[in-house]
């Protein structure tokens, strides 16, 4: 029972805090099986860096903590029904008699906090940002990088005569401090440099590894590196994670919907259509709205900041690497919310943490844009692309939950710089034939939501819709792969076509058929709902009226059809 709860809890959380970010590891189909990702273009190696999709592990190599399965090693199931009871009473009690009746709210703060931090124990971060000693990436994998360095291994591939994506890959910690990882990252080069005889190394990194790679250049230039490609880059923010703590929230109906919609069509949840019906027909009526003013009004301004510091630092944001995803907007209320004012007891109970939380800002969030721009030059001549993914609902609770986006990061974020509408509508006639009468006609998406010219590197950052920010395609990886181990002076752009597939700018998955194409006006509408703006907000009582007559028959509808399951 205790690790249902516990389950239970971390999917709220997870929804709550940071959803479908945390799902960074898979992979899935391609244009074609007969794509081969592990034949280089040129004798570069690549060193591989994913997100945060490694399990971790305690002293003893028992599995504590895998985010993709929402697992934890727990301990003797002994008396587990008192300590639920318990636990429930230490977060209930505070909350109705402290809080409801008295007004006095730290002590529920303080208990959640001290309950949820106790189910996440092992993996969260102590006060001055330091692990559990004992913990983190297995033993496998650290053996796995030690073998890099051996006479044999080296050797064998040698004898292959070409690098393969995951010859060298750098698995490392993805909770601690980002500058300190970069120096691990900076070791590993050097080795796979000795290791192979090469002046250089390509990276390709994706989700939290993009912020790994961003301050590895910050701190140690691009001498050594002969290519870097990106995809689901949330080095810029990521919204799903920025405003989950910085008081951008906003529950929407609709979204939540299109949430749902979306996760069960990419396999993360199985979504009967009675639920989506429902929470429609609640939204339609007013309800969810009636609701959401009504907590807003009374309890919402008390306990927002309080419990998102409770969840924050008794889970992820005890992290310094998810504060790293937090956006140069949001950066200030975030601390605010999590930490208390300047002078509160969190700030010096976390001292050391902040420490690094404001050391990463000062030395990558800041000069952020000029650090992107530093990574592919004419004068360094390194081989830069970029994949951003959209077509999917960013989640539901965030202000920005109408942006284009991959359930986690928006296009603007992930492409450093697009320009793009809302998923409610495409970008204005008027902006789209300015931009054409400017020569950038090329640079406008079929669906017409995305405009690829304000990028910071226009000619090689990819667009594919219908990917999520959990899936990353064989495609995708070997165009990145392509890119960034170009041979010799050849760079390849939007446009190109290598070994037979055609790199378009924009690009859109086939998840029946398992094909990457060329994005038409024909193929571009992937969505797995319908974005309508008139429906999202009805104007006047009759098309109110209207509104909730619709929902209510699907749901009658859905409800016959569930019963009879």
């Amino acid at each position: 029972m205790k690790k249902v709860i516990s389950v239970a809890l971390t999917l709220l959380m997870l929804f709550s805090i940071c959803s479908t970010a945390v799902f960074a590891i898979g992979d899935i189909g391609s244009e074609t099986s007969s794509i081969i990702v592990h034949s280089s273009r040129s004798q570069v190696p690549v060193v591989r860096i994913l997100g945060d999709g490694e399990p971790l592990y305690n002293a003893k190599q028992e599995k504590i903590y895998h985010i993709r399965s929402m697992t934890f090693n727990s301990s003797s199931d002994d008396d587990e029904d008192s300590d639920i009871l318990s636990s429930v009473a230490n977060i209930l009690l505070p909350f109705l008699i402290d809080g409801l009746l008295k007004d006095e709210w730290d002590a529920y703060y303080e208990n959640l906090q001290k309950e949820i931090s106790e189910i996440f124990s092992e993996i969260i971060l102590d006060g001055d940002g330091n692990p559990v000693e004992g913990t983190g990436i297995s033993q496998a994998r650290k053996d796995e990088m030690a073998r890099y360095k051996t006479e044999k291994y080296n050797n064998d591939i040698k004898k292959r005569g070409y690098y393969q994506i995951n010859d060298y890959r750098f698995w490392y910690d993805w909770r601690l401090d980002p500058i300190y990882t970069a120096g691990l990252l900076h070791e590993h080069i050097q080795t796979v440099k000795k290791a192979t005889g090469c002046d250089k190394v390509s990276i390709m990194a994706s989700c939290l590894g993009t912020i790994i790679t961003t301050t590895y250049i910050k701190l140690y230039g691009t001498e050594d590196l002969y290519g870097v490609g990106f995809t689901g880059s949330v080095s810029g923010g990521a919204e799903a994670l920025s405003e989950a703590i910085s008081g951008k929230f906003d529950i929407n109906g609709y979204a939540i919907n299109r949430t749902l919609i979306d996760s069960d069509y990419v396999g993360e949840f199985n979504v009967d259509k009675f639920i989506t019906s429902s929470i429609e027909l609640l939204t339609a009526a007013g309800v969810l709205d009636y609701l959401e003013e009504g907590v807003k009004e009374t309890l919402y301004a008390k306990l927002v900041e309080g419990v998102t510091s409770a969840l924050a630092l008794s889970t992820l944001f005890s992290f310094p690497n998810y504060w790293a995803a937090v956006s140069a907007e949001d950066y200030n209320d975030a601390l605010n919310y999590v930490f208390g004012p300047e002078g509160s007891e969190k700030r010096t109970t976390y001292a050391g943490l902040i420490e690094k939380i404001e050391n990463y800002n000062d030395l990558v969030r800041v000069n952020y844009d000029d650090i992107i721009k530093s990574i592919s030059t004419k004068e360094n001549g390194v081989k830069f692309g970029a994949v951003s993914k959209y077509g999917f609902q960013i989640l539901p609770i965030c202000q920005s939950y109408d942006v284009v986006s991959d359930q986690f990061v928006s296009v603007n974020h992930s492409s450093f710089g697009a320009t793009t509408s809302t998923i409610y509508d495409t970008l204005s006639d008027d902006y789209i034939q300015s931009r054409i009468e400017k020569g950038y006609e090329a640079y406008i998406s079929p669906d017409k939501m995305v405009d690829a010219s304000t990028c910071a590197y226009p000619e090689s950052t990819w667009f594919m819709k219908n990917v999520s920010h959990s899936e990353y395609t064989t495609f995708e990886r070997k165009l990145l792969y392509d890119v960034i181990t170009a041979k010799g002076d050849t760079v390849i752009t939007c446009g190109d076509t290598v070994d037979g597939l055609t790199y378009s700018r924009f690009l859109v998955y086939d998840y029946e058929t398992d094909i990457m194409a060329t994005m038409t006006e024909e193929n571009c509408n992937t969505e797995n709902w319908k974005a309508d703006e008139k429906i999202e907000e009805p104007v006047g009582p009759l098309a109110r009226v209207f509104v909730f007559l619709r929902a209510f028959f699907n749901w009658l509808v859905d409800l016959f059809n569930f019963t009879k399951k």
